[in-house]
């Protein structure tokens, strides 16, 4: 008896915390609004295309992305609009490393990446209603930390933040010419929580850390060894009430 308490005591102790943090994580993520979370509340629909015609074979811009650089494979080929304009975004494997390239769809010509006007131009274009950009940022490999928000996302990109109620940042791929992310308060609440939650102060993901299973076995035992001292006492004060019956 003595040992079960003190296991239940100790390890309820040490866990207790982490306990309190998943209840709160799970009581977040059951009440939260997923798109509120992803902030498609303040994301526009992207304009679709209706006429093809002048537009350049995709042959053609093989080939002018070819004379920049040797394409060992293509990963994806697709059209994308950016500031009213249609263009081919190639992403391809070139020396083994993963590269993108903007062309032209009436000349298959490649442009440059996005500057710092143009990723501003396109999160205004992404994001509603319309509010004022409060700050910019160029986010590169050398700049980025694991703990970043963007994480695990292409770079270089143009962080923009608008002065908006909901605190969105709307994340900008310079060399892709899109929006990749946004990430708004809620959303960061919610990576808090589910840091919190998985116990994986990183990448946030790692569900078989280490850390994690060995909390996952304490918070085991300390049930089992309740239910023990449940049962236990119950017997114990059976016992007793028969006594002094």
């Amino acid at each position: 008896m003595k040992l079960y308490r003190k296991l239940h005591r100790y390890f309820g102790l040490i866990i207790g915390i982490q306990f309190l943090f998943w209840t709160m994580g799970g009581i977040f993520f059951a009440w939260s609004n997923i798109d509120q979370i992803h902030g498609d509340f303040n994301r526009k629909r992207e304009k679709l295309f209706s006429d093809m015609s002048g537009w350049k074979s995709p042959e053609v811009v093989y080939s002018e992305v070819s004379k920049m650089n040797s394409v060992d494979s293509i990963l994806s080929f697709r059209t994308i609009g950016i500031l009213n304009e249609v263009f081919y975004q190639v992403q391809y494997y070139s020396g083994g490393k993963l590269k993108a390239a903007l062309a032209d769809n009436q000349t298959g010509k490649v442009r440059p990446s996005l500057n710092r006007e143009e990723a501003v131009a396109v999160a205004q274009n992404a994001f509603t209603p319309k509010s004022d950009v409060k700050h910019v940022e160029l986010i590169t490999e050398q700049t980025i930390g694991s703990h970043h928000e963007y994480r695990n996302q292409p770079l270089p990109a143009y962080a923009i933040t608008f002065a908006h109620k909901s605190g969105t940042t709307v994340y900008v791929s310079a060399e892709l010419a899109q929006v990749i992310k946004f990430r708004n308060s809620n959303w960061r609440i919610f990576d808090f929580l589910w840091m919190m939650h998985t116990m994986d102060y990183q990448n946030r993901d790692n569900f078989g850390n280490l850390l994690l299973r060995i909390f996952s076995v304490l918070g085991l035992i300390t049930i089992i060894t309740g239910f023990i001292l449940f049962f236990q006492s119950r017997k114990y004060m059976l016992k007793e009430h028969q006594i002094y019956k």
